[in-house]
């Protein structure tokens, strides 16, 4: 969809003022109810948790020291500090640097409010918002933020950003207009869904206008240089591939916002990067890096027996995490023909022995995933409800659903008996009949073949640490004929393989929040299955477009929980991952010089954030010897 004229720049500032009121007036004139609300935020559901004289979030020191340092690592490696393109291999972190008008928090999972902005204005029928942004807000350079640099930022983003982006953006804003030096205008199209639409305004941050124009920088390229912009951080120094320092900026402009009052608490953040997750360990137990987020659950039972841990120099802690349970998964590439089939794709499925892998590889620590929703108010469960079958029945009456979809429970992982990584022979039988049904008999050599064809299938992946579960799992499908093979490439080849839809099956997560919305077109719809970072399969089902729209239209909590238990119970039905294990703890390890405020939120660890530095206790670890 093409812009609008752009606001007129030379217009004064007075007449600027009257266009603002316009169209709230009109509004009044066609549509009395629709009322303008100004506010410091937005909910969808319910009011804000916090008022707009708060002082501070609830879950941090606001008394936190700034200092010191924290460190992490990073696999592979990276060559751009631009994560706005697919090309290159982006470095970690770069989140730090950029900045929102409108942020969430991490204890009010339905609230946006005003960040880089004072208030917000919206008329009830959400055909418009406008920000009145805050007039002290710089850049690292010193030059002051404006309306104008925002408008930039949005038009470069619809110029240059990635076509999925692209794609849902300008089916929702319209217009934006300039009507003073901090205040901006978007205006929506008739078709956005209005619960939408205030968020995917707010998300458009500023990049410095006049910066893009002396550079001639690009957001469709890979850089080492990163884009002139207004976050706390900024890169103080890298090693291409090795290492990132960021370092806060001594004159953010934000530091004594409420939003931002006990946090940024680090002067330093470092990132070491490795070849392995083996190498990495070994640096973190030597004191190398100080703060480790563990994703084995091998070294996590077996390997923390070392001396900085038994010097009670290291603390090793589960700390409670509130969040959904990430969906993480293979998904099949759907693009493909064997994988169109579902019975293939049961197959494939029913020969990943989670019980076993959990008992034996992962030493009981995980849970099944079965939801893209796991562990949620949002999770489908049993039978469908009255409401979701409202749902459901109309796409079953147009055949784009099983009508058993109207009455059986929610498709749950396969389970396995057998205490060994081969599935119980019931499995196997079930697996075998599924292959034979459809079409894959077994050939010469015991490889399942159709057509002439044998039934190939490669696990695409980059971690040597998923070698000890992908290996059983490639014997498994071998076990029932298919040619099953284990992959592994480099960080930059897996990453390009994936853009590429080079695989069978991949490693994903979904990431899934307490308020779906038109997010879920970039994950789940047809019109994202050739080009998306995100819908991985290349999905491309009528049925599960139609329950978006409808989780997108939901105008209420209960609509919105009903509509997504029926998308949920739909996307399990299709079948097109091999669901793997969650865990409701942050497992981490760091170094005994960080601090936090108890309890944690339930949305966030927050290390990077609202942890803090105790300087006394480093001295002791340095003394010690414990950290280099």
């Amino acid at each position: 969809m093409p812009m609008t004229a752009p606001f007129h720049r030379a217009l004064p500032l007075a007449l600027a003022s009257l266009v603002a009121l316009a169209p709230a007036a009109a509004a009044q004139e066609d549509k009395v109810e629709d009322k303008v609300t100004e506010a410091h935020g937005v909910s969808n559901f319910g009011a804000l948790k916090y008022g707009p004289d708060f002082e501070h979030l609830d879950y941090v020191n606001p008394d936190a020291p700034k200092g010191g340092e924290i460190s992490q690592s990073a696999s592979g490696g990276f060559d751009s500090f631009n994560n706005f393109t697919r090309k290159g291999v982006s470095a970690a972190l770069t989140e730090l640097m950029y900045e929102d008008v409108l942020v969430g928090v991490a204890d009010d999972p339905y609230g946006l409010y005003c960040y880089l902005c004072e208030t917000l204005e919206y008329p009830e029928s959400r055909d418009w918002v406008i920000f009145n942004l805050r007039d002290d807000v710089h850049f690292w350079d010193g030059t002051p933020m404006t309306a104008e640099d925002i408008k930039f930022t949005f038009e470069l983003f619809m110029e240059q950003g990635i076509t999925e982006f692209v794609n849902v953006v300008e089916g929702f804003i319209e217009d934006v207009e300039v009507l003073g030096p901090h205040r901006i205008k978007y205006t929506f199209t008739e078709d956005a869904p209005r619960r939408d639409v205030i968020g995917i305004a707010g998300i458009i941050g500023p990049f410095s206008k006049d910066w893009f124009e002396e550079t001639g920088a690009r957001i469709d390229e890979s850089t080492l240089e990163p884009f002139m912009a207004t976050g706390p951080y900024r890169v103080g120094s890298f090693d291409v591939g090795r290492q990132i320092i960021y370092e806060r900026d001594p004159d953010f402009w934000g530091a004594d916002h409420p939003l931002n009052v006990g946090q940024n608490n680090f002067d330093r953040i470092r990132v070491e990067y490795y070849a392995d997750s083996a190498a990495a360990f070994e640096a973190f137990k030597a004191g190398d890096y100080t703060f480790r987020v563990e994703n084995s659950s091998k070294q996590w039972a077996t390997g923390y027996d070392f001396p900085a841990l038994e010097n009670d120099w290291v603390v090793k802690a589960e700390l409670p995490d509130g969040t959904i349970g990430s969906g993480q998964a293979w998904v099949f590439n759907l693009r493909r023909e064997p994988w169109q089939d579902p019975r293939v794709r049961e197959a494939v499925r029913l020969m990943f022995n989670f019980e076993w892998a959990n008992e034996t590889l992962f030493y009981g620590l995980y849970e099944r995933v079965n939801s893209f929703w796991e562990n949620s108010e949002l999770e489908a469960t049993g039978t469908p409800s009255e409401a979701e079958q409202e749902l459901l029945r109309p796409l079953v009456e147009e055949g784009l659903l099983d009508e058993a979809i109207l009455s059986e429970p929610a498709v749950m992982a396969p389970s396995n008996e057998a205490e060994e990584n081969l599935p119980s022979r019931r499995v196997r039988r079930d697996a075998v009949r599924l292959l034979e049904e459809a079409g894959w008999s077994t050939g010469a050599e015991g490889v399942r073949m159709k057509d002439g064809e044998p039934l190939s299938l490669v696990i695409l992946s980059y971690s040597p640490a998923f070698d000890r579960i992908i290996n059983p799992y490639v014997e498994s499908l071998r076990s029932i004929g298919i040619d099953a093979r284990l992959e592994r490439v480099d960080i930059a080849q897996y990453t390009e393989r994936r853009r590429l839809g080079d695989y069978d099956l991949v490693n994903h997560t979904f990431s899934m929040g307490f308020e779906p919305g038109v997010g879920l077109r970039q994950w789940y719809d047809s019109s994202t299955a050739e080009d998306s970072s995100r819908n991985l399969m290349g999905l491309e089902n009528a049925a599960v477009d139609r329950l978006i729209t409808r989780v997108i239209e939901a105008s209420d909590l209960d609509g919105l929980h009903t509509a997504v238990h029926a998308l949920d119970r739909v996307l399990r039905a299709i079948g097109f991952w091999v669901p793997q294990w969650f865990k409701d703890v942050h497992t981490v390890a760091y170094y005994d010089m960080y601090r936090y405020s108890e309890p944690l939120p339930p949305l966030a660890l927050g290390h990077l954030s609202f942890w803090w530095y105790d300087e006394e206790a480093a001295e002791e670890l340095r003394a010690a010897g414990a950290i280099n």
